[in-house]
Formats: structure tokens, C-alpha cells, sequence
């Protein structure tokens, strides 16, 4: 038996892979590069915490979706983890999007129906 909020985090797991991925679109990215990109394009509604970002990351990063280098970061002159969008990883991007694009539709059906959809 799965916990009662089982769907609740894997909505919210799939949703963060999905930005993950999203973001890895536009190129490498170090984890507070992602982190930044998701929370300034939300405008700030959206504030990933690295508690929930690096265990995403690791776990794409086993399932193939996204593939890591160290390498030195031209700012800070430190290293850093930089993440890389892999072809598994942009199918599967396609396949979030697919699955969040029938999610918003029908809870936005719900939300603001047509004239004559009411059972």
C-alpha cells in the first residue's frame, strides 16, 4: 500500500524533473544555475530548495536523462557540477510535457468549463 501522499510527491516529482529538464534545454547548467532559472522565469513563485533539486538531479542523472562534468566556473574560478540534457533526457522531456499538458487541460475543464459541459 502506497502512502496517502504518494500522488501528491510524485506529481511534484515528475512537475521538477519536467523544469529540470526544461531548463537543461537551453544548455549546461550547475545546480544554482537551475535552482536561479526556475525561480527568476516563475518570478519568484517557484523557489527550488537543494533538498529536492540535488536528489532530482542524482536520480536523472541514473536514469540517463541528464549526464555531469566538473568543471571550473568562469565567475568564481571554483568548480562546479555542471548538468547536460542527454537524448533519453529530451524524450522524456516530451513525454512530461505531453502528461502535463493533459493535466492542466483538464483541471482547467474543471475550473473554467464551457457553456453546456455541466453534467
Amino acid at each position: 500500500m502506497r502512502p496517502k501522499n504518494y500522488e501528491k510527491s510524485a506529481l511534484l516529482q515528475g512537475t521538477l524533473d519536467m523544469l529540470i529538464l526544461r531548463t537543461l534545454l537551453f544548455g549546461p547548467a550547475h545546480g544554482h544555475q537551475i535552482a536561479r532559472h526556475i525561480q527568476r522565469t516563475t518570478e519568484d513563485v517557484l523557489q527550488v530548495e537543494h533538498g529536492s533539486l540535488y536528489p532530482a538531479l542524482h536520480r536523472m542523472e541514473r536514469k540517463g536523462w541528464i549526464v555531469s562534468k566538473w568543471e571550473v566556473v568562469k565567475e568564481s574560478n571554483r568548480e562546479a557540477k555542471y548538468y547536460r540534457l542527454t537524448r533519453a533526457g529530451r524524450k522524456q522531456l516530451v513525454h512530461e510535457e505531453s502528461k502535463w499538458k493533459q493535466l492542466a487541460s483538464a483541471v482547467a475543464t474543471v475550473m473554467w468549463p464551457t457553456p453546456g459541459d455541466r453534467s
